[in-house]
């Protein structure tokens, strides 16, 4: 027997414990999508409440109040409002943070007066405890009207509780709730006439009508009736707001005075206050603030390193078992080196991914994400940003991928893009496999004061180099992207509290499963067709080498003879491959560069992945098998490298002018299949494209020029 479903929207200030208390009710039956036309995750679980019935829980993104700001904010409000024509809920959950009840209650009271179901769930109980905090909760359910329950969702208490208050709501739903605020005393004649134009409204509900008409789901008729009402009662939305948020709080002062008894303002420092003082300190702020961020960019690569290895490790053996059981044919290539590499190109990136996204979790449950916003927002203001786009510069030096999937915290939406245009600009991990080989070959192993390495000092050049760059083209890019939108970088101060590691375990898995889910699709795809441009080629080039292949390998007498002629055949083969006649064709492009057609086909195999330069590399020097950038090989053979005319192809002049190229192009379809899934656009990815190659060119043509 079917059980009847009930549609609930759990909604919340932020940190609030909205989320936790979402993972509590539903565990693992949730779905994560987007809500339709905007980069807003729509994360939906299901609840069992009793035998018979069962409820569809919606996590609307947190706010403060029924006036919103920004693109999330729109989408739970125009749920709350009715003007969503997917979601339509039976029942709201508002989530209430006991410790910070007087901001809470101003979005509550607001709920209540659209007169639909409201449970009020109260968390952070032991906070308020710890401030010496006592709410009266049967006497604030007497002044609301509604149902409160307290919960702890870490411990999972209270769960039960909350679940029979919501089937005792529905069950009585259609009785007319007290509103806490009487809007007939603000704007009684609009209301009262737009109330006969759209019927079933509650007064609330009819002001923000009023103010909002234009973006709700109206007829151009009502919408043009509303307006002459707004006409007729000279409405000024403006001051109406005003003068509603001042009469609420004057009413949840009264209530907080008759169920809240609260300590001393007064008494001695809390704990949060003192490591303020530290942690916001005009000058040791920034210090200890530098240390965190360090300490967060290297984990990345300590953690992240085993993980990625092991799955390096794995696919590699994997690749080498289909390729000896498999037998030779065209879709036991495609098998091997273009699904199974494409898959592995997407998985190797899950571990950065999931610990990028656990430390960042833990660092916002901590508290302590707010205070680097805090710190940042001076310097990032001066490029166009705003604090919240420190998070996705740092973490972009370890993979662009996720970092841009972190500048969702970022309200305005011209600062978000501009944050997500520069973000793969930051020397990411995939870029160091190419520094460290050409570093190795064209700049000189020795000191400078006697401790200070050259190469060290050229690799840590390098990544300043990105910041540089990034910040002078997000100072360009504000001039030109033509957004009006107000930045207003409002933040709340959360407490210091111990992270919620459920939710950090439960971050991870989500950020890693919508990388592979909708990224993957897009790389595995272009991966397929990087695969069939490096293994076929046209049959009147192909044959002839094949043949005389065939003939030298009947003739050769050693298995060295052999070798070398496999090696030499691969090389040919890759030369005359449709990726090698690009090389060639694209020589007298990139030859102003220092490159020839060799460099030209490891940049176009490069964007599958920049670390690919030194795999490429390997094929194209005979060097054979995996190679990394610690091959002495393939440096040996690289360094002893000529061109036609007998130079060497490897001087200081080719490795600034390679290190610069890979610094500034973009050469990772991961991060374009990302930038156009958070944009929903390929203009941008586009745009990114070919400002990002036309600065690696510009760059790249300087260097070579002025040191060749």
């Amino acid at each position: 027997m079917s059980k009847n479903n009930i549609q609930i929207a759990l909604v919340g200030n932020p940190n609030s414990g909205k989320t936790s208390l979402f993972n509590s009710l539903t565990g693992l039956r949730q779905q994560v999508g987007n809500f339709p036309g905007v980069t807003v995750d729509k994360k939906t679980g299901i609840a069992e409440l009793n035998e018979t019935s069962q409820a569809t829980f919606i996590d609307l993104p947190g706010t403060y109040s029924l006036y919103p700001k920004r693109p999330d904010e729109w989408v739970s409000y125009k749920v709350l409002i009715g003007q969503d024509k997917t979601v339509k809920p039976d029942l709201v959950v508002l989530v209430a943070d006991a410790s910070n009840l007087k901001r809470n209650l101003l979005f509550c009271s607001q709920i209540i007066d659209l007169n639909v179901p409201v449970v009020m769930a109260l968390t952070m109980m032991d906070l308020a405890k710890q401030k010496r905090t006592v709410i009266d909760i049967p006497g604030l359910e007497r002044e609301l009207g509604i149902p409160i329950v307290p919960v702890n969702p870490r411990k999972n208490t209270g769960i039960k509780e909350l679940k029979k208050s919501i089937e005792l709501v529905v069950k009585n739903k259609g009785v007319a709730i007290r509103p806490v605020l009487d809007m007939q005393e603000l704007a009684a004649a609009p209301v009262n006439e737009l109330k006969h134009l759209v019927p079933n409204i509650s007064d609330y509900g009819a002001v923000h009508s009023l103010i909002n008409y234009e973006s709700f789901n109206y007829t151009a008729q009502v919408k043009d009736d509303i307006e002459q009402i707004v006409q007729k009662h000279h409405f000024n939305a403006t001051k109406i707001q005003a003068e509603e948020i001042t009469e609420r709080f004057r009413r949840i002062k009264k209530i907080m005075d008759a169920t809240v008894v609260q300590d001393n303002p007064l008494r001695k420092t809390i704990i949060t206050e003192k490591l303020d003082k530290v942690l916001l300190h005009r000058k040791w702020g920034y210090v200890i603030m530098l240390a965190v961020m360090l300490l967060l960019f290297q984990s990345i690569f300590w953690l992240a390193s085993f993980p990625m290895d092991l799955i390096d490790g794995a696919f590699g053996n994997f690749t080498e078992y289909l390729s000896k059981t498999l037998p030779e044919a065209w879709w036991s290539d495609l098998l091997v080196n273009g699904v199974v590499a494409g898959i592995g190109g997407v998985v190797i990136f899950v571990p950065q991914i999931m610990i990028l996204f656990a430390l960042v979790t833990l660092l916002e449950d901590s508290g302590y994400m707010a205070r680097i916003s805090f710190l940042s927002d001076r310097l990032m203001r001066k490029a166009g940003l705003n604090g919240k786009s420190v998070m996705p510069l740092i973490s972009g030096m370890a993979c662009a991928i996720p970092a841009v999937m972190s500048a969702r915290s970022i309200e305005n939406r011209k600062e978000r893009l501009l944050t997500i245009l520069i973000t793969p600009l930051m020397s990411c991990s995939a870029r160091l496999p190419v520094y460290v080989i050409m570093i190795s070959l064209v700049v000189p192993d020795k000191r400078i004061l006697g401790f200070i390495g050259l190469q060290g000092l050229v690799m840590m050049g390098l990544y300043l180099f990105s910041f540089v760059i990034a910040f002078a083209v997000a100072y360009v890019a504000k001039g030109l992207l033509k957004i009006k939108e107000k930045s207003f970088f409002i933040l709340e101060l959360p407490d210091y509290r111990e992270p919620r590691w459920s939710n950090v375990f439960y971050t991870m898995w989500e950020k890693a499963k919508i990388f592979v889910v909708d990224a993957g699709k897009i790389i595995i795809v272009i991966s397929i067709i990087l695969w069939f441009a490096q293994s076929h080629g046209p049959s009147g080039r192909l044959e002839p080498l094949e043949a005389n292949y065939t003939a030298a390998m009947e003739a050769a007498q050693s298995d060295e003879a052999k070798e070398t002629l496999t090696f030499q055949y691969e090389n040919d083969k890759l030369a005359n491959s449709y990726a090698g006649i690009v090389g060639k064709s694209i020589e007298p492009a990139i030859a102003p560069l220092g490159y020839d057609w060799k460099i030209g086909i490891a940049l176009i195999t490069s964007f599958a992945a920049r670390e690919v330069f030194v795999g490429t590399m390997g094929t194209l020097y005979s060097s054979g098998g995996d190679v990394d950038e610690n091959d002495a090989g393939l440096k040996e053979k690289m360094h002893n490298a000529v061109r036609e005319d007998g130079t060497k192809v490897y001087t200081l002049a080719t490795g600034v002018s390679i290190m610069l190229f890979y610094l500034l192009a973009m050469q990772c379809m991961s991060t374009l299949a990302i930038v156009k899934r958070e944009t929903k656009s390929w203009k941008w990815p586009v745009i990114q494209t070919v400002y990002m190659t036309g600065l690696a060119y510009i760059f790249s043509f300087i260097a070579y020029q002025l040191l060749k």
